[in-house]
């Protein structure tokens, strides 16, 4: 897998790395198939974090330790959105917007997550780069592909948290491709964070786990 951290082109007097490039790509596809509400969001966000495992367990154990927590997420989520709770009529996810309890436990989580995470990081150098920083993309992915799972809006505002951290964060670590990548993804979470708003107001709200029918 040695071709994965190889030099694909130069973009802008950047260095694209072939694993950089494939991973944010599927990357990419799994955000778009997410706006469209498809079951083959989770798949493909399972597909991209075992390129760039692939790409990161011999020389960076940290990244690739991501990786599997984000496939291991990326599997929740196909479950959840294949269980056949929270669907509309059109068959997709439900569109909806969370509870005030929902919203404090994410924060609480992404905040804990975080502080955690980031001391682990700092423990282990190796780990991470820029412990902090990365520590709160690692987790804003994870809170914000949950929220998706349970089909809230917004997920769409985790995603945009992250992309403010990790477009400079990418470029300054030489993932040139992933820094352009995040650029793309700020604009598709503006467009699909509008269409889910829409939906959510325009679709029944689905019955919640526990919730009185």
């Amino acid at each position: 897998m040695n071709w994965l951290n190889s030099e694909a082109f130069t973009l802008f007097g950047q260095h694209i790395l072939w694993s950089d490039m494939i991973g944010n790509i599927f990357g990419l596809a799994a955000l778009a198939l997410g706006w469209q509400r498809s079951l083959w969001t989770w798949p493909v966000q399972f597909v991209s974090g075992l390129i760039l495992f692939a790409a990161f367990v011999d020389h960076l154990t940290g990244s690739a330790g991501k990786q599997v927590v984000v496939m291991a997420v990326a599997a929740y989520g196909f479950w959840q959105w294949n269980r056949g709770r929270g669907k509309a009529t059109d068959g997709h996810i439900a569109p909806r917007f969370a509870t005030w309890t929902e919203r404090g436990a994410m924060v609480a989580a992404a905040a804990v997550g975080t502080v955690a995470v980031a001391l682990l990081f700092k423990a282990y150098p190796s780990l991470s780069w820029d412990p902090w920083p990365d520590a709160y993309i690692f987790v804003g992915t994870i809170v914000a592909m949950y929220a998706q799972a349970k089909g809230m809006v917004e997920f769409w505002f985790a995603w945009l948290l992250v992309d403010f951290v990790g477009v400079p964060l990418n470029f300054a670590n030489g993932y040139a491709f992933s820094g352009f990548v995040y650029v793309i993804y700020g604009a598709l979470v503006l467009w699909g964070m509008r269409d889910w708003w829409l939906r959510s107001r325009k679709s029944p709200q689905p019955v919640l786990e526990g919730a009185p029918a």
